[in-house]
């Protein structure tokens, strides 16, 4: 079994994988498109979680995290009861390309794009939500930034991610 990592995942997957590995996913990119009640935000001040958002010709670079078989059903369960409390997220079995090239079938929870907490905000209305948000796991900019680090740390680039960060840094010092 692998799970398939492009957010909190990356930095905090609630389990010990066999193996990590790079991996990217056609179709689908990484966006901020899902409004937290729960974790990083709550229902009178929501914040943003990403997710995987369906489009044809995107791909979104992460992380393959193989389960040890002994660790399946514990994992998947897991993951259910954290990625699913809300059923924005929709459980799916997507093809992954590794970075050695060998292609594996993978776990991933993408947003369900006819709920209600799926959201397409510009960018700065992104980063004005983030940076007030706080949740039943933190502020949403510890969420946003571990991400970032995350990201820069394995070389992926990600444009928006990089500009959100900036700018709410910049809104955190008053900018």
């Amino acid at each position: 079994m692998w799970v398939f990592g492009y957010g909190s995942l990356l930095w905090n997957p609630g389990f010990d994988p066999v193996a990590r590995r790079r991996a990217v996913l056609a179709d689908y990119h990484r966006s901020f498109c899902m409004l937290s009640i729960h974790h990083r935000g709550t229902v009178d001040h929501p914040g943003l979680v990403l997710a995987l958002d369906e489009k044809p010709g995107a791909t979104c670079t992460g992380v393959a995290f193989q389960v040890r078989p002994s660790e399946e059903d514990t994992v998947l369960s897991y993951l259910r009861e954290r990625e699913l409390i809300s059923s924005a997220y929709v459980e799916r079995h997507v093809g992954l390309t590794l970075d050695d090239g060998a292609e594996v079938e993978a776990l991933a929870y993408v947003i369900d794009g006819a709920h209600e907490q799926y959201c397409q905000f510009p960018l700065e209305q992104q980063a004005r939500m983030i940076a007030s948000a706080v949740g039943g796991r933190g502020p949403n900019t510890e969420y946003l930034f571990n991400t970032a680090d995350h990201l820069a740390e394995m070389g992926i680039r990600d444009a928006e991610m990089e500009w959100l960060t900036t700018r709410v840094r910049g809104l955190l010092d008053g900018k």
